[in-house]
């Protein structure tokens, strides 16, 4: 089978233990990004089977209308927002999906926030630079850690603040709210009382037509001048060019940010700002995460190729 796998940045998918089970198949592997539609059927014309990392590349019916050859699609993690399930079902085109992990993720989010706390990237440039500790860091003990969405990575990152001594403070859905309570966390009154309390606020919600832009220019000015956002979910849960407003007036006082509008990019705003701590969408590129992200992906494929069963169709 003609096998193409598209947008591996790191050019590692070959390195996983996991690619072992395409053995045997004629395998494609690109490593950027394209965006142009006549691009795109070009590079994936011939494949029977692509295999999808998240949604770095949206799959539209109008492609699926130029992609006779195609049969069967495997995504990488549990979502397929980006993929249209409808016209896959109208052309015949399987759609899996496999697991996801939560851990690299969370384990991420904290890493920003230390990073932020305690402006550790600019003390390394310091010190490189011959310059001897030139801030002043804030320490996490007895602070308010803000969570905008208690599911399996905010659940996480949760615990993790519980375990730095800080005051967890929870809102997001009327579900959310209610597993928060049931694991003893206090819940905000509502999403303003939320940003007007964090010392340190992260978002963990998904990305759909509810959240969209459900973070504010309001709600972020509503945030104390000491406190540091986090967003390692997704860059359109904030209303556009809010964050950059609010860090250029000073509150919040700083961001640490995982996510951007427009990915891959190596531009933006938010890269010239001294208060924002920037990585580029590392949460989940890590490499027990791949593993399991590709072994789930290869693995629905070669039981397609084998006419044998496989969980979690999506179409």
């Amino acid at each position: 089978m003609k096998i193409v796998i598209s947008d591996d940045y790191q050019d590692c998918v070959r390195q996983l233990d996991a690619f072992e089970a395409l053995r045997g198949h004629e395998v494609t592997v690109y490593h950027d990004t394209l965006t142009d539609m006549d691009s795109l059927v070009e590079r994936f014309h011939s494949a029977d089977a692509l295999v999808l990392i998240r949604e770095r590349t949206p799959i539209t019916a109008a492609l699926l209308e130029r992609l006779p050859n195609l049969k069967v699609i495997s995504q990488t993690g549990g979502g397929a927002a980006h993929v249209d399930l409808d016209a896959c079902r109208r052309h015949g085109i399987t759609v899996m999906t496999g697991r996801g992990s939560p851990y690299a993720a969370a384990e991420l989010t904290w890493g920003l926030i230390l990073s932020a706390m305690r402006h550790l990237p600019e003390e390394v440039e310091n010190l490189k630079a011959g310059r001897w500790q030139r801030t002043l860091g804030t320490g996490l003990k007895g602070r308010t850690l803000g969570i905008f969405g208690y599911g399996k990575i905010g659940s996480l990152v949760a615990r993790y603040g519980r375990a730095f001594e800080m005051d967890v403070l929870v809102w997001g859905r009327e579900g959310t709210r209610a597993r928060a309570l049931e694991a003893g966390l206090a819940v905000a009154e509502s999403q303003h009382d939320l940003f007007q309390r964090a010392d340190v606020l992260s978002l963990h919600l998904r990305l759909n037509a509810d959240t969209q832009g459900i973070v504010t220019s309001e709600h972020l000015a509503c945030m104390k001048p000491s406190a540091l956002l986090v967003n390692t979910s997704r860059a359109p849960l904030i209303e556009p060019g809010a964050l950059v407003n609010a860090l250029e007036s000073g509150k919040p006082g700083r961001a640490a940010v995982d996510v951007f509008e427009s990915e891959p990019t190596c531009d933006g705003p938010l890269l010239t700002l001294p208060n924002c701590v920037a990585t580029p969408h590392l949460g989940y590129v890590e490499k027990d995460s791949y593993e399991l992200y590709f072994g789930d992906a290869f693995g629905n494929l070669v039981a397609f190729i084998n006419g044998e069963p496989v969980d979690n169709l999506a179409a």
